[in-house]
């Protein structure tokens, strides 16, 4: 007989103590972790509909009493006995509380002693209610519910004596890592209102779309987008792919050509025809309720028109870019130049055209690149998008979070006078890096559910690696302001999730210390 050992068998499971919270804090405002309480797991409640003989399958179930954010179901602000769905008034069953010490510097990341909520990471299982005091006046507190009601992020709630002084906080959790991240909560419909005129639209991070209109009902493989261009501006969103079918007509003709929007050589709806001309007006109108802003329009010529590029061009200079709405130069500007404006990028060749008509040139464009730059030196471009196998998603993955690393690099060198800015702005291109990919043959890999895998990878990523020392790709530890680039996004918004979009706009905040 062989000797009687420990060694524990195959599938015996061996329990490992769990990891604990690490929370990083990505505003600039010092923070202080003083109190961790937990709760009862929150109340569920069976809801049946109150006209229907419907069977067990049409209950509907409710979990009551989260922190965060209010559910769908409650969000429309009915009360009483006209909404269904109501939370338990009753104060949640503090079952152990911790009085703590964690000092929360901004931009840093600190390790705490505080164990992850037990149970289902989402509606079975207990919370964690947080509270954080300013470390320069403890009197302002604030407080989160973490895991919230549902995965997206969590507004903090300010508990302290001069709302006046309150800042606002988002946080975000990653349960299974288990972290959280605390991000400055800009007013996405007009955040470019907090940072000065002076800075380089090269220096910012800034959320952008691809094929930002094809957000109606299409073929699967056209649609890239959940919501419209108007929710898209809402809600933060300041870069649009815009894709135009250029026919072959006479540009003189008395009225203004309509020029169909599409991707490749598909319309972007089956229900009719949408044109540029829509499109515009709906930047416009956000421009004129928030002159803060500025919207960055990428136009490129694709569908099945015959007319080329300089016909395209002359087109668009006749009959569309003719007004003082729309920055026209060739170079990248400053904030302050085009507030209220649509800076032209330009993915089209057009000969003729001086430093102040053609737009920031992006005409001669890298073609499926891991990282690449236009022919005018302006734009460096991440735009792998053929995506053949489920398996490249990871790849595709990596070439994007390798970009947000060389934009993280670029330093601003501030105060500095005007010309040593002018000169700093003329070195620094902007970045301009894109999330989407798909396969047109493979249903499994249409752009939503590329978005499905890419997009929450790339919150993770804002959250927890970017910008830190020695946990990219590239191989060393150079980090400058930490600014994101333009980041290009399929499928934001669905079911009103906009974090990653708050995590790319919330890196700003990095630049704002040194201003």
């Amino acid at each position: 007989m062989g000797s009687n050992t420990s060694r524990p068998r195959r599938c015996q499971v061996v329990a490992m103590p769990p990891e604990t919270i690490t929370i990083r804090n990505l505003t600039i405002t010092p923070l202080e972790l003083t109190l961790v309480e937990r709760l009862e797991p929150p109340l569920a409640f069976i809801i049946l509909p109150q006209e229907s003989n419907l069977g067990l399958n049409n209950i509907t179930r409710m979990i009551a009493g989260r922190g965060g954010r209010s559910s769908p179901a409650s969000s429309n602000n009915n009360s009483g006995c006209n909404n269904p769905f109501h939370h338990d008034p009753k104060p949640r069953l503090v079952t152990a509380s911790q009085a703590l010490s964690v000092p929360l510097a901004p931009f840093t990341e600190s390790p705490t002693t505080v164990f992850p909520p037990s149970g289902d990471c989402h509606h079975q299982g207990e919370q964690l209610r947080l509270t954080f005091s300013e470390t320069t006046c403890p009197s302002n507190r604030y407080t989160c519910e973490i895991p919230g009601l549902s995965e997206k992020s969590i507004e903090l709630v300010f508990i302290g004596e001069n709302n006046a002084t309150a800042k606002e906080i988002t946080a975000i959790y990653l349960p299974h890592v288990p972290y959280l991240a605390l991000f400055s909560s800009a007013q996405l419909a007009s955040w470019m209102s907090k940072l000065p005129d002076e800075i380089p639209l090269s220096s910012l991070s800034i959320p952008g779309t691809h094929n930002s209109a094809t957000c109606h009902v299409a073929l699967p493989s056209v649609r890239c987008q959940a919501v419209t261009v108007t929710e898209q501006l809402d809600n933060g969103v300041r870069f649009l792919d815009v894709r135009v079918n250029c026919p072959n007509l006479d540009v003189d003709q008395p009225e203004r050509p309509e020029l169909a929007l599409v991707h490749a050589a598909f319309p972007v709806a089956l229900s009719g025809a949408r044109y540029l001309s829509g499109l515009l007006e709906e930047v416009y109108c956000f421009l004129e309720e928030r002159p803060t802003e500025t919207v960055i329009m990428s136009l490129k010529r694709e569908g099945t028109g015959r007319g080329g590029d300089q016909l395209f061009g002359k087109i668009l200079r006749k009959w569309y870019l003719g007004s003082d709405r729309w920055y026209t130069k060739g170079r990248i500007p400053s904030l302050g130049e085009v507030r209220g404006k649509v800076v032209l990028i330009r993915r089209f060749c057009c000969e003729g055209l001086g430093e102040e008509e053609g737009g920031i040139d992006g005409s001669v464009w890298p073609d499926n690149v891991a990282d690449g730059v236009c022919g005018s030196g302006r734009i460096r471009i991440q735009d792998f998008y053929e995506v053949g196998r489920v398996e490249q998603i990871e790849s595709k993955i990596d070439y994007a979070c390798r970009e947000l690393e060389r934009s993280a690099r670029m330093c601003l060198k501030l105060p500095c006078g005007v010309e040593e800015l002018r000169a700093q702005r003329e070195e620094m291109p902007l970045y301009i890096n894109f999330l989407s990919a798909s396969s047109f043959f493979n249903s499994s890999l249409w752009p939503d559910r590329i978005a499905g895998k890419v997009n929450p990878r790339m919150v993770e990523y804002l959250c927890r690696n970017h910008a830190v020392e020695g946990r990219g790709g590239l191989g060393d530890k150079v980090v400058g302001d930490a600014a994101t680039g333009v980041v290009v996004t399929d499928w934001v918004g669905h079911g009103g999730d906009w974090d990653l979009v708050r995590c790319i706009v919330g890196w700003n905040a990095r630049l704002q210390l040194k201003i």
